[in-house]
């Protein structure tokens, strides 16, 4: 068993639907009740929740969107570069790392609503980062378009769009 195999397996990861294994690691008592949340949200949210997440070179993130702001935080391995599409179109990466001294970012903030997508930045390397949402992560709030779907909306994103979306 390599080191990726023996992560996955000490961290117990599953394979997530927009690629790479992840694990619930937290997730609030505390719940907030459908009229205190707006229109966006159906039923009721925990406060936050927080998961483990790893991309392989192999395994990219593909673009997906949620309703909350959801706030990566970097751990191990390669740095990360995280794509991003606002609702209004415009494009942005950012590289999530541990590396300050040469711009990486160990923490980054992705807007709700936006677009985005990650990819491992070495390659034959994986990386171990952790995510937090708030209000709390539900599968409801989660959206992972086909590539046709996406580049109706983002023509001009047609390279960046084909890369990181399944069919």
């Amino acid at each position: 068993m390599n080191k990726l195999e023996k992560i996955i397996k000490h961290l117990d990861l599953k394979p997530h639907p927009e690629g790479g294994f992840f694990r619930e690691t937290y997730r609030s008592s505390g719940k907030i009740n459908p009229e205190s949340l707006d229109g966006s949200y159906s039923g009721d949210r925990n406060y936050s929740t927080c998961i483990y997440f790893l991309l392989t070179s192999e395994n990219n993130s593909a673009f997906h969107r949620i309703i909350q702001d959801e706030i990566w935080h970097f751990y191990n391995g390669s740095p990360i570069k995280l794509h991003t599409i606002s609702e209004e179109g415009e494009y942005n990466f950012y590289i999530i790392g541990r590396d300050v001294l040469k711009g990486e970012i160990p923490q980054l903030v992705v807007k709700g609503g936006d677009w985005f997508a990650a990819e491992v930045i070495n390659e034959n390397d994986f990386s171990l980062v952790g995510c937090t949402v708030s209000p709390g992560f539900n599968f409801k709030d989660f959206e992972l378009p086909s590539r046709n779907e996406l580049l109706q909306i983002f023509p001009e994103q047609r390279e960046l769009i084909t890369k990181f979306t399944k069919g």
